[in-house]
């Protein structure tokens, strides 16, 4: 069955992205060929929300101290595309990402699912 996911960040930068997940976010990476880097993630969740307007999908990092996160990826020049607001669900802000883009961060008060071995 299922035993991992696979996230794709288009980017116009996509070099100087790679070099963030790598060097500032400490993604461990396996170079698939001709530098195409492939990074892990920490364990992930899937969600399925209901909309109006049109489907899309969404990438959130996820932490257990916002704050601390944010200061410390901002130590290592980290923009933020907003501030950190209160959703109720937990605590959310967004990275930039190089070329274009952003990446969700928060710190769900929900309970996180443990994946099956």
């Amino acid at each position: 069955m299922i035993d991992g996911a696979h996230a794709i960040v288009y980017t116009r930068a996509a070099e100087a992205a790679r070099t963030v997940f790598r060097d500032v976010l400490d993604l461990p990476c396996v170079d698939a060929g001709q530098g195409w880097l492939i990074f892990a993630l920490p364990p992930s969740e899937l969600a399925a929300h209901p909309t109006e307007s049109e489907p899309r999908h969404e990438l959130y990092l996820m932490c257990d101290d916002i704050e601390a996160t944010v200061a410390g990826l901002h130590a290592k020049g980290v923009e933020f595309s907003q501030g950190i607001t209160d959703e109720g669900w937990g605590l959310l802000t967004a990275l930039a990402i190089p070329g274009g883009g952003e990446l969700g961060l928060y710190e769900p008060r929900h309970e996180r699912p443990v994946a099956r071995e």
